[in-house]
């Protein structure tokens, strides 16, 4: 299967549609070779796209994290500075799902930081649900994971306040 194939299945429909997704990630579970040709869509012109190969590879690194490793910097690169807080979304999720070198790592760390404070409040919760995951292993984000989950906890956003709450749990355990 050719890039320009795998373009062709996740074009098209608007912002909250997968396009053909679900098929993608088939095919690739299938032929893992085809990881390169996703990662390679990451930098395609059409945003849309672009989202959904990033969709697929933050989806792809919960079950196959050795698949996704070789192209891990693509979470700590540009994309990360994207515009579009979908995008946004995928990296901040998909940063604590890989090992990174001191210096990746401070990237990632600073990514999350810069997120935690994004106007949209699905990347704001899981930005800070990955900090609070870093923070386990960095103790100098603790006090920073702590702030922000009292002010998400007074946040008149639900969603804040309840990934405020389950962060909480989990790092209690």
């Amino acid at each position: 299967m050719s890039a320009l194939e795998l373009t062709s299945l996740l074009s098209g429909g608007d912002r909250r549609s997968i396009a053909d997704s679900k098929r993608v990630r088939a095919l690739v579970e299938k032929d893992r070779s085809l990881v390169a040709q996703l990662a390679g869509l990451t930098k395609e012109k059409n945003w849309l796209v672009a989202l959904r190969a990033v969709d697929l590879l933050e989806k792809l690194a919960h079950d196959h994290p050795v698949w996704i490793e070789p192209h891990k910097k693509i979470f700590i690169g540009p994309l990360a500075e994207s515009d579009k807080w979908e995008i946004r979304l995928q990296i901040v999720r998909a940063l604590p799902l890989f090992n990174w070198t001191p210096a990746q790592r401070k990237r990632a760390e600073a990514i999350l930081l810069e997120n935690v404070k994004f106007p949209q409040a699905f990347v704001r919760a899981w930005a800070l649900d990955s900090l609070a995951t870093f923070s386990q292993a960095n103790p100098k984000l603790k006090r920073s994971v702590n702030r922000y989950l009292n002010e998400f906890e007074r946040s008149p956003s639900r969603a804040l306040q309840a990934r405020a709450r389950q962060i909480r749990l989990r790092l209690a355990h």
